[in-house]
């Protein structure tokens, strides 16, 4: 019975129509995984102009897409490897690529050398840019490491890509609309910001127990951490603006190292 309706030309038009519509919503995910693509190579470009308040506001807008194609694809139910594969591949470029390049013109800014200095480079000044590198390639290997670790299904291992390259996008804000120079002299100076490309490529591939802000449900008990964090991060950035967002994922790495110690203990 069920066949004779479903082949009937009355019906035929409906189930093309379904069927077409689980098509495109099998899609939604990697449309919005594409944005994040979109966003983060807009960043890139952004940066080589030296825009960099643009950029990180593309490189936050990256992080929202790729936020949310995950929660799309869970609320569709629209998991595939392709979508797996796009993801990694975007936050490549949006949260390896993209910092990487922000970090390289902040230590080309404290060097005082431009993009065609007038003169050679001297050895000691290549190895500082050249450190600002390390982040996209230790963002390779950390996200190669996320697609093939089967125990960072519900948290992470290492510090996840994206809150790296919102800590270095700080510090971009940081250089052109920071307001406490005693510090901004600090956070922009050479010995610092090498200190973060060789500590940050560290974070993001050690067996560090971390976090993740994906939820199931608003339940206090099994969220309770990612509650008191979101709290504490969204008084961090009322209170201190663009200083909020590094203060923010210093918090964020406070909590998971804090966690994995009183773990430790109990064992």
């Amino acid at each position: 019975m069920w066949n004779f309706v479903r082949k009937s030309q009355v019906v035929r038009p409906f189930l093309q129509i379904f069927n077409s519509g689980r098509m495109v919503r099998k899609h939604i995910p990697n449309f919005i995984t594409s944005l994040n693509v979109l966003c983060g190579s807009i960043a890139v470009v952004l940066i080589l102009w030296g825009m960099l308040t643009m950029a990180v506001l593309f490189i936050i807008l990256a992080a929202v897409f790729d936020f949310f194609d995950g929660m799309t694809a869970r609320l569709l139910k629209s998991y595939s490897p392709l979508g797996k594969e796009l993801d990694s591949l975007a936050d490549m470029v949006s949260f390896g690529l993209a910092p990487g390049l922000i970090l390289f013109k902040l230590l080309e800014r404290s060097l005082q050398v431009g993009p065609l200095p007038g003169s050679p480079l001297s050895l000691s000044q290549m190895a500082i840019l050249g450190s600002a590198f390390l982040i996209p390639v230790f963002s390779a290997l950390r996200l190669a490491k996320f697609n093939v670790d089967e125990r960072q299904t519900t948290s992470f291992i290492g510090l996840p890509t994206p809150a790296n390259a919102l800590f270095i996008s700080s510090l971009g804000l940081i250089s052109e609309h920071g307001t406490l120079p005693g510090l901004d002299q600090i956070v922009l100076s050479i010995p610092f910001l090498v200190a973060v490309a060789f500590l940050f490529s560290w974070l993001l591939v050690a067996e560090v127990p971390m976090f993740s802000l994906k939820m199931k449900s608003f339940r206090w008990a099994p969220n309770k951490v990612q509650f008191i964090f979101l709290f504490l991060s969204l008084c961090l950035l009322l209170s201190l603006h663009i200083y909020g967002i590094m203060a923010s994922i210093l918090l964020f790495i406070a909590i998971s190292l804090f966690r994995m110690l009183a773990g430790n203990s109990k064992k």
